[in-house]
């Protein structure tokens, strides 16, 4: 029985899969057919060996082999078209959840890693497959079974017999095959998933294992995971195996013995010649889609495996609600007795936090390494929601805006800068498909980076990888500046947004902030260095995620000096006692 906790993300899947119900009833109904014209072989034998070469008709064998001929080019005909319609239920069934998924990983992923976000997108992949693959045909197949080993009763009960005991044998090899299989699958795909992410973990940090001689142990990481997945998945592989090789022996093995006990009755004089040919023929088709789906188990358990994970996912992230769309705000912030616990931890990094930030001011957030200046950034982006308390955006909650609106409202530069594959001008425009240019162009020369990109070899149209190709850390830096400033946002929040700039990229960062003031835009910094602040007219004090000063730059700068001397001087006197 499913958890309760993921029946809401079940229930999300089945809705997905009820949209195909017309094609599964197609698809049902071609199968009838299709099975049906299964008999042709063995009718075609039973008539040929007691009808034809009995009466030595060669009217009869060309009228009954262009009838052959005819119905089997139908059954092909009916084979293809249910493929053709099970391919594309499974890609609607992708198409329908892809946005819905992919929604839901990167909501996940931004807070927290969820190796079932990872996975996500593989995940209904695999579904797809598994709806696309001959393992769904099988089970299509699969209810006719019963039909065919009545026929070969019919022919006689100890052939029925047979065929019975012989289809009992291969589903009690299916579900051991489940049941054995099951956990090596499970350890085999948890494996290369995990040699995966460290692969493209070493490949995105090539430049620091390269220059400070790592990579020797680079690959040895990557090598013991490497050789737990291939071990894993031979183990897996070695069950699924061995279980295929025992169903397709004991098939061989059963349609030889139907014509050993078939000649033995006929000998008896219980059964005609067409009669043993046409049971052994009714037996393969019996077990066929028995041998199909013990062959292509893997396909199945990922598909099962990829199904719960997606029901897991879709539960943890709920589908978002459609909001009353807001006018574009003003510059006005307010943060009201704010309280942070980041997503996975029990400890608030953030504990009560007020402030307000008027349109054409610049805040300075400082404090030392762990204060919770990065932590406010999130919050404030409305990444990490509040645990206590709101964020107000011209007087409405983060909340009340749809989270892509919310970001052209709000531009953010991270501390750890990532661009994306593509050219400079699609990173600029946040990955748009048609990127303004005069936004672009308005917002590189707003970051000082456009003379930067226009001695590129092909300026705005130059394609950069992931991370960054070649450019340096500072252009990074102001190439992303560039793009939290893309399209007028009316707040902007930059971590630590002068880390890996020189002083031409500092200088030019002040510019850029006065310009946003002067539009009567809100900056925040959150700031280890002081020339990030030299345009801030407020500062905001944190010191263990709780604001202990907020006012005036240079106020607060001398309260802060003040109490410093102070501290110094008591230290100095209980030193000379």
């Amino acid at each position: 029985m499913m958890p309760k906790s993921h029946l809401h993300g079940v229930e999300e899947l089945r809705a997905a899969r009820r949209k195909n119900r017309s094609l599964f009833w197609f698809v049902g109904l071609f199968s009838f057919f299709a099975n049906m014209l299964m008999l042709t072989g063995p009718l075609y034998m039973l008539q040929v060996y007691d009808r034809v070469l009995g009466s030595r008709s060669e009217q009869t064998l060309v009228a009954l082999s262009l009838l052959v001929v005819f119905l089997y080019g139908i059954m092909g005909i009916l084979d293809y078209t249910r493929g053709r319609v099970m391919a594309r239920a499974g890609a609607r069934f992708q198409a329908e959840l892809d946005h819905r998924v992919f929604n839901a990983m990167v909501r996940r992923s931004a807070v927290a890693q969820d190796p079932v976000a990872q996975t996500g997108l593989s995940d209904l992949e695999s579904v797809q497959r598994f709806i696309s693959s001959p393992v769904t045909m099988a089970i299509f197949d699969l209810p006719w079974t019963p039909l065919f080993l009545v026929g070969i009763a019919i022919f006689h009960p100890w052939l029925g017999i047979l065929a019975v005991a012989g289809g009992g044998v291969l589903i009690v090899i299916t579900v051991f095959n489940q049941i054995f299989s099951r956990k090596p699958a499970l350890h085999a795909a948890i494996a290369a998933n995990r040699a995966s992410l460290m692969g493209d973990e070493i490949r995105n940090e090539a430049e620091t294992i390269q220059s400070m001689g790592m990579r020797g142990a680079a690959f040895t990481r990557w090598n013991t995971a490497r050789e737990m997945s291939l071990v894993g998945g031979l183990s897996a592989s070695d069950v699924v195996g061995s279980f295929s090789t025992m169903t397709k022996t004991l098939r061989l093995f059963l349609q030889s013995a139907m014509l050993g006990l078939g000649a033995y009755l006929v000998l008896l004089g219980e059964l005609t010649p067409g009669a043993m040919i046409a049971a052994s023929i009714l037996l393969g088709r019996a077990l066929a889609p028995v041998e199909m789906i013990v062959n292509q188990w893997q396909v199945a358990q990922r598909a099962l495996k990829g199904w719960s994970n997606l029901s897991e996912l879709l539960e943890k992230v709920p589908p978002e609600q459609q909001r009353m769309p807001l006018p574009k705000p003003k510059a006005k912030l307010e943060v009201q007795a704010l309280t942070v616990v980041p997503p996975g931890d029990t400890r608030a990094q953030l504990k009560s936090v007020n402030f307000v930030v008027q349109p054409g001011q610049a805040v300075g957030v400082i404090g030392p390494s762990g204060a919770g200046k990065s932590t406010l950034a999130r919050a404030l982006t409305g990444l990490w929601r509040p645990a206590g308390g709101t964020v107000r955006l011209d007087g409405a909650a983060l909340d009340q805006y749809e989270p892509d609106v919310l970001g052209q409202h709000i531009g953010y530069l991270p501390q750890r800068v990532q661009l994306f594959e593509g050219t400079i001008a699609e990173n600029i425009a946040r990955l748009s498909g048609q990127p303004d240019p005069q936004k672009v162009v308005a917002a590189a020369k707003m970051a000082a980076v456009h003379d930067m990109i226009v001695q590129l070899p092909d300026g705005y149209d130059t394609r950069i990888s992931s991370g960054g190709g070649r450019l340096s850390g500072g252009q990074m830096q102001r190439v992303a500046l560039a793009r939290a400033l893309y399209d007028d946002p009316v707040i902007v929040i930059l971590d630590e947004p002068n880390s890996n700039l020189d002083n031409e990229g500092s200088l030019a960062l002040n510019k850029a902030i006065k310009s946003l003031k002067e539009a009567g835009k809100s900056v925040l910094i959150m700031a280890h260095r002081p020339a990030a602040i030299t345009e801030c007219d407020l500062l905001l004090v944190l010191d263990h995620g709780q604001a202990v000063a907020f006012g005036p730059k240079e106020q607060v700068l001398k309260e802060r000096v003040a109490n410093h001397q102070t501290l110094q001087k008591a230290r100095s006197m209980g030193g000379v006692r």
